[in-house]
């Protein structure tokens, strides 16, 4: 069928990262990933899950008070009808993220959707699996995500912001690694440079712990 998805988990919860946290939102976490990133916290989405009909996806979405959906995994565009349901999401009037490794091209997604592109580092362990057309793609509404383990993988991102002048084309997050980069080591290093990005936590751990469906 080609209106259907393998899913791990449908929740209500705050986003806890991006220029949308804090905001009530419904997450659709698709199950499998073609990356093993070495600080992944979604693992149990490479594997199992089950499938659902979009229609089905839907009725539970709107089972919760918001109209802010987030699609995330794994790797959603992984799936072979994600964009199909991106799509159905826009149409039906929901304020959608999509949460996407960068590894897959996302010229394809639905222009009403907010594409979060996350620029693998080398600390990832991922970088050659970096889809690097996906930054000429890039429009207003999108957002540029990096993940930083350390003060390496932090110069190696500040590089790469100025070099393609990545802040011209859409807001950049710097996310540290959670209980691996400390927080306050990553904001002294972004003060210290100036650099116009975004440091970010994420809220959802510090309420709640890394868990699943938080």
């Amino acid at each position: 069928m080609n209106d259907t998805l393998r899913i791990t988990e449908i929740f209500f919860s705050l986003q806890g990262e991006t220029s949308r946290m804090g905001r009530p939102t419904v997450f659709v976490r698709l199950t499998g990933c073609p990356l093993r990133c070495g600080y992944c916290d979604s693992a149990y989405a490479f594997h199992g899950g089950k499938t659902m009909t979009f229609d089905d996806i839907l009725a539970e979405i709107r089972l919760h008070p918001t109209r802010t959906v987030c699609v995330t995994g794994g790797e959603p565009l992984a799936q072979k009808y994600s964009l199909a349901f991106l799509k159905r999401l826009a149409d039906e009037g929901f304020d959608v993220s999509l949460e996407t490794s960068g590894a897959l091209p996302i010229e394809q997604v639905d222009p009403r959707i907010s594409r979060i592109v996350d620029i693998k580092t080398p600390g990832s362990g991922e970088l050659d699996k970096m889809r690097w057309e996906n930054l000429d793609a890039i429009r207003a509404g999108d957002e540029i995500k990096f993940v930083l383990c350390d003060r390496s993988d932090y110069e190696w991102a500040r590089e790469l912001v100025r070099d393609k002048q990545l802040t011209d084309k859409a807001p950049v997050l710097f996310s540290p690694v959670w209980e691996t980069l400390p927080p306050t080591d990553l904001a002294q290093w972004v003060l210290e440079d100036g650099l116009p990005v975004r440091m970010q936590v994420q809220l959802h751990k510090i309420l709640w712990g890394e868990k699943p469906g938080v």
